[in-house]
C-alpha cells in the first residue's frame, strides 16, 4: 500500500512518521506516542485490539486513541497511487472529538424467556439455553416428534391473542381455552392412545376441530384430572424479558415490523449458523443494557396535527420500528424510546426539523463532511465521491470489496469516493446532502444493502428526487444525488466504477459554513450557496424550480379567491408561521421559506380553497410577507367600526337567515361586532331577561 508520508503531513500540517510493523517491532513508537497526552490516530482497524491491550499494559498512557481504516477504503485498489488526498481526508475526520454523551434509554432483563412454536422444537430450543435463561414454553402443536416424556420446562397452551413490548417488558395475552390443563396433565398418554379421532397430539391438546365429543379422554384421566370441557376459557397474562418465535414470520398475534424489538428474536429451528447465533445472543441478553436515545422531538415545530386534523404523516408512515404514534389530540407524535433503532429516517422526512438525530447530530455530522471534503480539496483531490454507508453490512462490504483488489479480483474503491460510515443510511437527508454538494462533492451515494426497511429506500429516493430537481434546476448537471443497491463486492465494484462515467458540475467556490442543527437553518444556508454559485445564468433561470409532489419540504400555496372567505383557521393550524394575518387589515399573507408544505392549512380549510405547489422560488421575495387574499372589511351597522369581510358575514347570514334561532333582531345582531351585540341584546325591550323571570 504506498504511503506518502510528506504528502498526508502537508495535507495535515503536521509531521508524519511512517511506520510498517506499528503492531509489532515498531510497537515502542505506539506506547511512546500514548504517553505524550496528544490524540492519537492509527490507521489501522485489523489490529484494534491488539493495540487496546497495549495501550492498557502501557504505564503512563493518557493519550485518546482513535483508529481509522485507509487500506480496504483506499490503499488496497488499483487507484491506490492516487489516493492520497483521500487518505489525509480520513485521517483528519479520524482526528475529529467524539460525539458528546447523549441521554439513553436503559433496558433491564432477567432472563426470563418465553418460547413460542412447536413443542418439540421449542424444547429443543430450551434445552440449549436453560443453563442461564428461565425458560417458559407455549405450545404451537406437537411438531413431528412431541413433546418429550420428560417435562423439563413450564409450557402453557391455549390461543394467544397478544404479545406487545421489548427487552425486559414483554407482555403475553393468551386465551386458556383448551380442555386439557397442562399444568395438571402429567404426561402418561392415556388419553392420546384413547382418543378415537387422533384429535389429541403429544403436544397434550386436543384439536377441537377433529374432536366428536367421545369423552374417552375424560374417563381415562379421572386420576390427574387434566381433562375438562365444561371449564371456562380464561384470559391470561403474563411477562417475559425475552421471546424466541419458532413460528412463521406471518403468524399473528406477532411482531410484523421490519425492525423488530429488541430481546425478540426469531428461530427456525435448523442448526445453522445463523440460528446457532440467535441462541448466542439470547445467551448474553441477561443484565442490563443501554442505548443512546437516537432522537430530539420538539413538539412546536411538528407538524403533525392541529386541532386534531392530520397534516403530516411522514415520521408514522416511514418508522419501520413501529416506535411512533399518532396524538393528535394533543397536536403531536409520541416516539416509544424502547422500540426506536435508531436508524434515522423519521429526520430524514421530517419536512420542519421537529426530530432530529442525536448521536451524532447533524452538527457533527455536517462538520465531519465539511473536514473531509475540504481535506480532500485541499490536498489536491478532485471529484470527491461521499459513499454513504451502514457500519455493519455496508462496512463490511466495502472491505470485502478491499480484499479482492488486493487479491486482484477486484478494480476496489476508486481514489476519489470517500466512504463513510453511519450508523443507518436513512440517517442523513436532504439538508446533508445538498451542504455536502456546497461543500465540494460531485456526487453524495447512498449504499444499500437490503438490510434496510422498502419504505426507507422509498423514503430516501423521494428526498433523493427533491434535491436532484432543485440542483439541475440551477444548471448543475449531472446526477449528485442517487442510492447504490449492493449485496455483494462484485456488484459494489462495478456499481462504483460507474460512478466515474459521468461528470457532474459542481459549485465553483466550496462553501463555508457550519450544519447547523437545525434541518430547515442547514437547508437555508445550503440553497443560498448554491443558488449563489449557481452555473446557470441568472437571465435564464426560471422564476421558480417545481419540486417532485412527494417528499418536498418546499413549496407555495395557491388560495382560491372566490372560495376563501378569510376566515383564517389556516393561519391558526400553520405550524411554520408561514401564514400569517393582518391584524390592521383582513389580509392572508404568507411567507414561502417557512413552507413546510405539510397540507395542514388544507385539510383545515373549510371552504376546500388552498392547494400545495411544491417548488423553490428563486427570488428574493421567497423570505418576504407578501398577500395571498384580502377583502373589504364588514363595517358594524350600529357602530361602524370594520370587522370581519363583507364575503365572510354575508356568506354567514345567507346560511344562517333560515334558522329559527336567527330571525329578525337576532339575524341584525350578527352584523353587529362583539361590543354593539352585546349592548344591543340587553338594551332590546324584546329580549326576556332573567330578571323578568
Amino acid at each position: 500500500m504506498p504511503l506518502n508520508a510528506k504528502a498526508l503531513g502537508a495535507a495535515l500540517h503536521e509531521d508524519l512518521t511512517l511506520h510498517s510493523t506499528l503492531c509489532r517491532r515498531e510497537a515502542g513508537a505506539f506506547q511512546k506516542a500514548i504517553q505524550s497526552g496528544d490524540d492519537v490516530v492509527v490507521a489501522c482497524t485489523q489490529e484494534q485490539r491488539l493495540f487496546g491491550d497495549l495501550g492498557q499494559q502501557t504505564e503512563g498512557a493518557v493519550s485518546p486513541i482513535r483508529f481509522v481504516n485507509i487500506r480496504e477504503t483506499g490503499g488496497w485498489s488499483r487507484d491506490a497511487a492516487q489516493a492520497s488526498p483521500k487518505i489525509a481526508a480520513l485521517l483528519a475526520a479520524a482526528r475529529l472529538p467524539d460525539p458528546p454523551p447523549v441521554p439513553t434509554v436503559t433496558y433491564k432483563s432477567t432472563g426470563r424467556l418465553l418460547i413460542i412454536g412447536p413443542l418439540d422444537q421449542a424444547e429443543q430450543a430450551a434445552a440449549l439455553v436453560s443453563d442461564v435463561l428461565d425458560v417458559t414454553l407455549f405450545t404451537q402443536g406437537p411438531g413431528n416428534a412431541g413433546g418429550a416424556q420428560a417435562r423439563r420446562f413450564p409450557v402453557l397452551g391455549g390461543r394467544i391473542t397478544g404479545l406487545t413490548g421489548w427487552l425486559g417488558a414483554f407482555e403475553l395475552q393468551w386465551k386458556a381455552d383448551n380442555p386439557i390443563d397442562l399444568d395438571l396433565c402429567t404426561r402418561c398418554n392415556a388419553c392420546v392412545a384413547a382418543c378415537p379421532e387422533n384429535a389429541i397430539g403429544l403436544d397434550y391438546q386436543i384439536d377441537m376441530a377433529a374432536c366428536s365429543s367421545h369423552r374417552d379422554c375424560v374417563k381415562v384421566c379421572q386420576v390427574a384430572g387434566a381433562i375438562d370441557f365444561t371449564r371456562d376459557a380464561t384470559a391470561q397474562t403474563e411477562r417475559f424479558d425475552l421471546v424466541l418465535d419458532l413460528r412463521s414470520p406471518t403468524a399473528t398475534p406477532t411482531f410484523l415490523q421490519h425492525a423488530l424489538p429488541q430481546g425478540y428474536l426469531r428461530w427456525d429451528g435448523r442448526s445453522d449458523g445463523v440460528n446457532m447465533a440467535t441462541l448466542l445472543k439470547l445467551r448474553e441478553l441477561v443484565g442490563e443494557f443501554e442505548k443512546p436515545k437516537f432522537f430530539v422531538y420538539k413538539q412546536k415545530l411538528c407538524a403533525h396535527s392541529r386541532n386534531e386534523t392530520v397534516g403530516c404523516n411522514a415520521c408514522v408512515d416511514i418508522c419501520s420500528a413501529e416506535a411512533i404514534a399518532s396524538d393528535k389530540s394533543r397536536q403531536q407524535i409520541k416516539v416509544n424510546p424502547n422500540l426506536c433503532v435508531g436508524c434515522g429516517a423519521c429526520t430524514t422526512v421530517c419536512p420542519t426539523g421537529a426530530l432530529t438525530y442525536a448521536y451524532p447530530s447533524a452538527t457533527e455530522q455536517g462538520t465531519k463532511l465539511k473536514t473531509l471534503l475540504s481535506t480532500y480539496a485541499a490536498a489536491g483531490g478532485k471529484d470527491a465521491v461521499v459513499l454513504l454507508h451502514s457500519q455493519e453490512r455496508g462496512q463490511a462490504l466495502v472491505e470485502e470489496l478491499g480484499r479482492a483488489a488486493q487479491l486482484k479480483l477486484a478494480q476496489g474503491v476508486p481514489a476519489n469516493v470517500i466512504p463513510v460510515a453511519l450508523w443507518h443510511t436513512a440517517s442523513t437527508g436532504v439538508d446533508l446532502w445538498l451542504s455536502a454538494i456546497a461543500y465540494g462533492a460531485s456526487q453524495v451515494v447512498l449504499l444499500t444493502t437490503q438490510e434496510e426497511a422498502p419504505q426507507y429506500l422509498d423514503g430516501l429516493q423521494a428526498q433523493m428526487d427533491v434535491a436532484q430537481a432543485i440542483l439541475r434546476g440551477l444548471g448543475y448537471t449531472g446526477t449528485h444525488v442517487q442510492l447504490l443497491r449492493a449485496t455483494h463486492p462484485t456488484e459494489l465494484d462495478a456499481a462504483l466504477q460507474a460512478l466515474g462515467q459521468t461528470r457532474q458540475k459542481t459549485p465553483a467556490v466550496a462553501a463555508r459554513f457550519a450544519v447547523a442543527q437545525e434541518k430547515r437553518s442547514t437547508l437555508e444556508m445550503a440553497l443560498d450557496h448554491l443558488i449563489e454559485q449557481a452555473p446557470m445564468p441568472v437571465a435564464d433561470r426560471p422564476a421558480a424550480i417545481a419540486l417532485p409532489a412527494v417528499g418536498s419540504p418546499l413549496g407555495t400555496i395557491e388560495v382560491n379567491k372566490d372560495r376563501c372567505t378569510l376566515c383564517l383557521s389556516c393561519v391558526s393550524a400553520c405550524p411554520a408561521s408561514a401564514l400569517q394575518d393582518n391584524p390592521q387589515l383582513p389580509q392572508l399573507r404568507f411567507i414561502e421559506k417557512n413552507c413546510v408544505q405539510c397540507g395542514l392549512c388544507a385539510t383545515t380549510c373549510p371552504e376546500d380553497a388552498i392547494t400545495l405547489q411544491p417548488r423553490l422560488l428563486l427570488a428574493p421575495e421567497r423570505a418576504q410577507l407578501r398577500v395571498l387574499n384580502e377583502a373589504k372589511p364588514w363595517a358594524c351597522v350600529r357602530c361602524s367600526k370594520p370587522f370581519g369581510t363583507v364575503k365572510a358575514i354575508e356568506a354567514m347570514l345567507g346560511k344562517l337567515s333560515g334558522h329559527a334561532m336567527f330571525q329578525g333582531d337576532a339575524l341584525e345582531r350578527l352584523k353587529m361586532c362583539s361590543d354593539c351585540r352585546v349592548i344591543d341584546l340587553y338594551s332590546s325591550q324584546s329580549e326576556t331577561k332573567v330578571t323578568d323571570l
